[in-house]
């Protein structure tokens, strides 16, 4: 589904960690520019083989994007969304926005919370943003950026500044599909 929205598009794929999508998302596409603002998993990313010429792997904060990153026809991310606090969504979306032109196709995929199948939300802060609990195997414990949002709150972030609309929900995952506005 996710690289079938981005077919001949020049992509800009935001927080693509190890890049597992990247590698899905490449093959169809004329060009991508995965970004990480970590290092360590850009070198996993690097580990793997995508179409000659087609990947760029950088470092890079979509929150302050270098002016390089412009003229972009098409946009992903994947399980970012779930990792912003409610307060940078906004921010996020307008800085996003000023890499593509009008009619760039945007996608982001993220988790649903599901009773049962999900880690428990642990708390709730006075903003809103809810926060997990998890235990690595050496028995250290975080608390991890972990929001849900619905459908209508997705759409409200565009604030206008989306067309096309397009949200699915899955078992356990969405898909939010629009274009950006002219």
């Amino acid at each position: 589904m996710i690289p079938d929205y981005l077919v001949d598009r020049s992509v800009l794929e935001v927080a693509c960690g190890t890049g597992y999508w990247t590698q899905f998302i490449a093959p169809v596409v004329r060009k991508i520019a995965a970004i990480d603002i970590n290092p360590r998993t850009l070198e996993i990313a690097r580990s793997k083989n995508y179409p000659y010429g087609r990947v760029s792997l950088d470092v890079a904060d979509v929150h302050h994007l270098p002016g390089r990153y412009r003229d972009f026809t098409g946009a992903f991310a994947g399980f970012w969304w779930s990792h912003l606090l409610r307060a940078d969504r906004r921010p996020f979306i307008e800085s996003l926005h000023r890499a593509l032109g009008a009619g760039a196709v945007v996608v982001i995929l993220d988790n649903r919370y599901v009773e049962g199948s999900s880690t428990p939300v642990s708390r709730v802060d006075a903003d809103g943003n809810s926060f997990q609990s998890r235990r690595l195997a050496d028995g250290s414990e975080y608390s991890v950026l972990k929001n849900f949002p619905t459908q209508a709150e997705l759409v409200a972030e565009l604030g206008g500044s989306g067309t096309g609309i397009e949200y699915t929900a899955l078992d356990y995952y969405w898909v939010l599909k629009y274009e950006v506005a002219a």
